[in-house]
């Protein structure tokens, strides 16, 4: 099932994400056939980060959620997030 994973960061995820920046890169590399794209979101071009989005392509909600709270940047005290069903709209290929 493919599913999209909304992130929504406290201000506090900043200094996570700077410790801990090479170990979650690491991880999406690592995991890599489930976790299809990931990327961070700003409110301005060179704000602070406030979120995330990953689009999964996974067996079930159960294994979104492990992907998810394994990560290195999971801390639930600063990072929530929302998961969806997802469908790509048209069948041709995309590259980013």
């Amino acid at each position: 099932m493919r599913l999209a994973c909304i992130f929504t960061d406290k201000i506090e995820m900043n200094e996570h994400r700077k410790m801990y920046g090479s170990d979650h890169l690491n991880y999406l590399k690592e995991n890599n056939k489930e976790i299809l794209i990931g990327g961070g979101f700003r409110d301005e071009v060179d704000g602070q980060f406030v979120g995330g989005m990953w689009i999964l392509e996974v067996a079930s909600f159960e294994r979104a959620t492990e992907l998810i709270e394994n990560d290195p940047y999971f801390v639930p005290e600063l990072r929530s997030y929302k998961l969806k069903l997802w469908g790509k709209a048209c069948d041709e290929p995309v590259v980013l």
